[in-house]
């Protein structure tokens, strides 16, 4: 499909998914195209429909909840703790059950660890715009607290090491979390795949959306300062003056493709171990603390785990890794009375590893790219989210807004 009215969107990951959505809303004839056999990017379900990983929303994500709205989805995205969040300390063996809320930590028992009022000034502190420096450095008077609530809330969100992370992207995390219902926490009932990728992809086939999987964009022609032609696997499409394009690829992607442009070099991996298990309940989420995982995932069929920032545990071997995991992920199990058989032995499991999950969201991480490195084509992905870390909220916004670029 070539002419002057058509808008191509190369990835069909959730950023350009959103992407092609807004711009087929105008009233344009939109083709999609990706490179993998299916849509999702690096929020994807696999061939056997399972996750990727875990994935969540909160209700401080209006831009997703938002745009789950408008596919026909987001009655699939349900909150599986709608009171406090079961959180097993493996250290001490106590299990808290959190409010992720500030709005509910008047409540003694549902406060984050460590949680007084220099704690409580401290998160204050770190939620004003334009603090630098690394989130430990912020919380380095208030262990309890970095421990027992910001480091998992910043591994989560950032995927970076408090260590690492830069206190100015937690800053936005925190300044959202203070509105009624933002902390409610959204998980997909059945997947990403059926509450999430298949809704967009028919929402866009009945807008008329041509889509194209299998198609990888190869290059970019440019020619007097603008995108000239689009190379696709299955063909060329020249844009002719008046046309346009969204190039919604991972970073490395847009690099290859547009030689010289700005993108994030340092990424964090993250890993997710899921775990064959017939507890029939779900979805239920647990969190743990001072274990190899943060957060646990459970469905009917099989429970997940995530290790943010994972680096460090991917230099464990495997098959060690899973038996520990295994092995925490059943005490919270059993601490929060999940039902179900929760045995000794480790069940079937395999692991799912993304290298380049994210951005590292470093004090120094680089300003992203204007969204129109050329007149005619606009970016968009997770990591052009100027103040938000890298996430399904950020990758649906930049997907919005490189369709607002282009009108």
């Amino acid at each position: 499909m070539s002419g002057a009215s058509v808008i191509h969107v190369a990835g069909a990951g959730v950023a350009g998914l959103a992407a092609a959505w807004a711009l087929s809303g105008q009233g344009r004839p939109v083709v999609l195209h990706e490179a993998a056999p299916g849509a999702g990017g690096r929020a994807r379900a696999l061939p056997d429909g399972t996750d990727n990983g875990t994935h969540a929303l909160l209700g401080a994500n209006p831009a997703a909840l938002g745009f789950l709205r408008a596919i026909g989805a987001r009655q699939g995205w349900v909150a599986p703790e709608p009171d406090r969040l079961p959180v097993l300390d493996l250290e001490s063996g106590a299990l808290l059950r959190v409010a992720l809320s500030p709005l509910g930590w008047w409540r003694r028992g549902a406060r984050p660890p460590g949680l007084d009022m220099g704690g409580l000034l401290a998160l204050l502190a770190a939620a004003r715009p334009g603090r630098g420096g690394t989130v430990a450095e912020a919380f380095a008077r208030h262990p309890v607290l970095l421990r027992g609530f910001v480091e998992p809330l910043t591994l989560a969100a950032l995927n970076t090491t408090p260590e690492e992370a830069g206190l100015r992207r937690l800053g936005a995390v925190l300044r959202r979390m203070g509105r009624p219902g933002a902390c409610r926490l959204y998980v997909a009932r059945d997947g990403l795949g059926p509450d999430l990728v298949r809704p967009a992809l028919a929402a866009l086939a009945a807008r008329g959306v041509e889509i194209r999987l299998g198609d990888r964009l190869r290059g970019i022609s440019v020619e007097g300062g603008r995108a000239a032609a689009l190379h696709f696997a299955a063909g060329t499409e020249v844009l002719p003056p008046g046309a346009r394009a969204v190039l919604a690829t991972p970073p490395w992607e847009s690099a290859r493709l547009l030689p010289g442009l700005r993108v994030p070099v340092l990424h964090a991996p993250i890993l997710n171990l899921h775990y064959a298990h017939a507890s029939g309940t779900g979805p239920r989420f647990l969190g743990l603390l001072g274990g190899i995982g943060q957060w646990v995932l459970v469905r009917p069929g099989a429970v997940a785990v995530t290790v943010s920032a994972a680096g460090a545990a991917l230099r464990t071997p495997l098959e060690a890794l899973a038996a520990q995991v295994w092995g925490e992920l059943r005490r919270a199990a059993l601490a929060a009375g999940l039902p179900g058989g929760w045995p000794d032995a480790v069940p079937p499991w395999r692991a799912v590893k993304e290298q380049r999950a994210t951005p590292l969201h470093a004090p120094d991480q680089p300003a992203p790219p204007p969204v129109l490195p050329l007149p005619n084509l606009a970016l968009a992905g997770d990591w052009m989210e100027p103040v938000l870390p890298a996430t399904l909220e950020a990758a649906i916004r930049s997907g919005f807004r490189a369709a607002r670029a282009l009108s």
